[in-house]
């Protein structure tokens, strides 16, 4: 998998022939990769909802502060970031490759914006419905217990992957609908450390068999606590995974080798 990057140095740690972690700048690691080297992204960039509200954790009330990398309000910096991090994904993304992206409504009206303006091509804005959302505390709203996850080729020439006999066989021999109902982290996904938006297993294998083939190369540029990776080692898929935290990092290495192996 050495021949998608440009270069190898001290960011780079690499796991395995199938698995490479890169501790870096999510825009300044892409220019790392080689054009059109990638088969399919799976993001979960920053949603920007940590601006001082409030949320229910265990049973207790908490502020919403995921960390200083989700407290951006100035709505065109939000835009700005959102344009330059996907047009940089697009860069390394094979011609009929695709991306998901996660969101909810704090950010995924400027990914979606973002999408059209670089033109890809959106086929489909999957809900994801949870079955244990926390409750809201305010009590004078609906409680949120949804993200969106926008699913998009490259161009609209671009003649994408889709398993569509798996996605049926999945959902008892029925077409599979674009709202899925998945319950949110089970614990004994955090064994090795928590993220506070880290995502389940369940989620990112469904994604991954839907829109790959095996040894496909998979990019993760929000790698995070490493769900992404170690889905796709699990399905003998390859993975780059890339994220700024070394604490993050550290995470991803040991959940990737717990399932994995170390090398």
């Amino acid at each position: 998998m050495n021949t998608c990057f440009i270069k190898i140095n001290e960011h780079f740690v690499v796991m395995s022939e199938s698995c490479v972690l890169i501790g870096d700048d999510c825009l300044r690691a892409l220019s790392y990769l080689q054009p059109a080297s990638v088969h399919m992204i799976f993001a979960d960039p920053p949603y920007f909802l940590s601006n001082g509200g409030i949320s229910c954790k265990s049973g207790k009330i908490v502020r919403v502060d995921k960390g200083e990398w989700d407290k951006e309000q100035d709505r065109e910096k939000i835009d700005e970031f959102n344009y330059r991090w996907i047009q940089a994904c697009k860069r390394v993304l094979k011609e009929d490759g695709t991306i998901w992206i996660t969101g909810t409504f704090h950010n995924i009206y400027s990914v979606g914006q973002a999408l059209h303006q670089l033109g890809f091509k959106i086929l489909n804005s999957i809900v994801w419905q949870k079955t244990d959302p926390p409750p809201n505390m305010s009590k004078r709203m609906f409680t949120h217990s949804h993200e969106y996850i926008i699913w998009a080729k490259k161009s609209p020439q671009s003649r994408h992957y889709f398993n569509y006999a798996a996605m049926v066989k999945e959902n008892n021999g029925k077409q599979m609908t674009d709202v899925w109902t998945i319950p949110h982290v089970p614990s004994h996904e955090k064994t090795f450390g928590n993220h506070p938006t880290q995502k389940p297993l369940q989620l990112l294998n469904r994604i991954i068999i839907a829109s790959t083939r095996q040894n496909d190369i998979i990019l993760d540029p929000f790698c995070g606590s490493g769900t992404t990776g170690v889905s796709a080692l699990c399905l003998n898929r390859r993975f780059i995974g890339i994220e700024q935290e070394p604490l993050f990092i550290q995470l991803t290495k040991r959940r990737i080798q717990s399932v994995y192996g170390t090398v």
